[in-house]
């Protein structure tokens, strides 16, 4: 296989998940969840499947690449999906790209962008430009350090450990 015969065939596999992963956002919203889906793949399989769930089970984090990410790890029994990558229905959020960055994926994936979100009344935006533009002391939110002298206690203990997995 020439190296243009297995681009043209990884772009391939890409739209073909990529409109798995449209059709899982839109049933999610046939099913009351909201509109993004995503899976993540490995050696060429979906390894896992996820989309939104944020009003459905109340947690703010169980967007639908986290919780993809968080079904893979526990098919492929690790913490990391280094040779793994993240196909998302639109682009993910400054924390779901952070998950993904955590998880170690290769390449991450997407559709639909932060403005066609915004149109749809998910405007990310904001908290992009929050971290692009923003110092922290003119967030919405305040973020403060109290600092303490036994502060780094828990990284003492970690640092302690000999069988200790680092990540």
């Amino acid at each position: 296989m020439t190296e243009h015969t297995l681009e043209a065939s990884i772009h391939e596999l890409q739209r073909t998940w990529m409109d798995h992963a449209i059709r899982v956002a839109t049933e999610s919203v046939a099913n009351g969840g909201g509109p993004f889906g995503a899976l993540v793949a490995k050696d060429g399989e979906v390894v896992a499947v996820g989309n939104n769930q944020v009003t459905a089970t109340l947690d703010p984090t169980a967007h639908a690449e986290v919780s993809a990410m968080r079904a893979a790890c526990k098919r492929l029994g690790t913490y990391s999906l280094k040779g793994c990558v993240l196909i998302t229905s639109c682009e993910p959020c400054p924390m779901c790209l952070s998950s993904a960055l955590w998880a170690r994926v290769d390449r991450i994936v997407y559709s639909a962008d932060r403005h066609d979100a915004a149109v749809a009344g998910f405007d990310d935006r904001r908290f992009y430009d929050l971290f692009e533009k923003k110092p922290a002391s003119m967030w919405p939110t305040p973020v403060e350090q109290l600092d303490l002298p036994h502060r780094t206690a828990p990284f003492d203990a970690w640092l302690a450990r000999v069988d200790r997995i680092d990540y």
